[in-house]
Parts: structure tokens; sequence; C-alpha cells
């Protein structure tokens, strides 16, 4: 980033006008591609008010197997079921698990990613969680486990 104060500024105001956005009902869609373990990797995450939906994908736009995970009481577990596909491969459950760590809230994968690279899946995992935290969507680490946002 060569003028990174001015871009970095741009970023900051627009991860926090997500979150209020999302916050107060509003639906928030971000997309962005990375060059992961050199295989470019595409990602979608939409943010709805208690749940976040996130696509991640490679090569072609098909949805792949889908994951829904979810916070479950009073243990602060998580459970996850696998909506579509997913039998035989599991790429995108523990993504959608320990999406619900960091934030909090009901999660919903669908992984179109190249199976048997356990490395690209989690080089594509490290990529997803710092968009994640830019926008404002992990949970903050001091306070208990919660559906709430971060503020900062």
């Amino acid at each position: 980033m060569s003028s990174s104060f001015g871009k970095a500024s741009d970023i900051e105001a627009a991860s926090k006008a997500a979150v209020a956005s999302a916050a107060s009902g509003g639906v928030q869609v971000t997309n962005f591609t990375e060059l992961v373990d050199e295989v470019t990797i595409h990602f979608q995450i939409i943010r709805l008010a208690k749940q976040i939906y996130v696509w991640i994908g490679s090569e072609s736009a098909k949805l792949g197997n889908l994951y829904a995970a979810a916070p479950t009481r009073p243990n602060n577990t998580v459970s996850v079921t696998s909506i579509l596909g997913g039998a035989s491969d599991n790429t995108g459950s523990g993504i959608a698990r320990r999406l619900v760590l960091k934030t909090g809230l009901n999660i919903i994968v669908a992984c179109n990613i190249p199976k048997n690279n356990p490395m690209l899946e989690a080089n594509a995992e490290k990529k997803l969680i710092e968009k994640l935290i830019t926008l404002g969507y992990s949970r903050p680490k001091s306070r208990s486990p919660g559906p709430e946002l971060s503020s900062s």
C-alpha cells in the first residue's frame, strides 16, 4: 500500500460503517480475492443482524459444500451440520466451527476450494479471519461468549 495512511483510515471508516449497518439490522456484503498458496481464492461475506454467510471458492462460482454452525448452550460449544454435500469431504466444516468461536455468531459457510489440501484451507481461513477482524466482526477477547459485535 503506497499511501497506507489514507487507505488505512478509509478502510477503518468503512469497517465502522459496516459494523453499524449490520448491528442496526442492515445487510453488509464484502467481496475480495486473495492469492493463497499460488491458488486464487475468492471470498464473499454477507453480514446479517446475528449471522454471517461466507462463500469461499476458486476456479468456478459453484456453491460447494454448505455448513451451518452455531454456538450451543449451556457449555459454550459449537454445533456444526452439513446442509449440502460434505458426506465424505469436510472442507469447510472446521472453518465454520472456528468462525463461530471467533465471532460468537451463527455461521453459514459454503466452501468450494480444492479438496485434500489442508494447508490451502488453513491459509484461506487465515485470510478470511484477517478480513473479519478488519471489518470488526470478531468477538472481543476480554468479553464472555455471546452474539455481540466488537464496537472497535
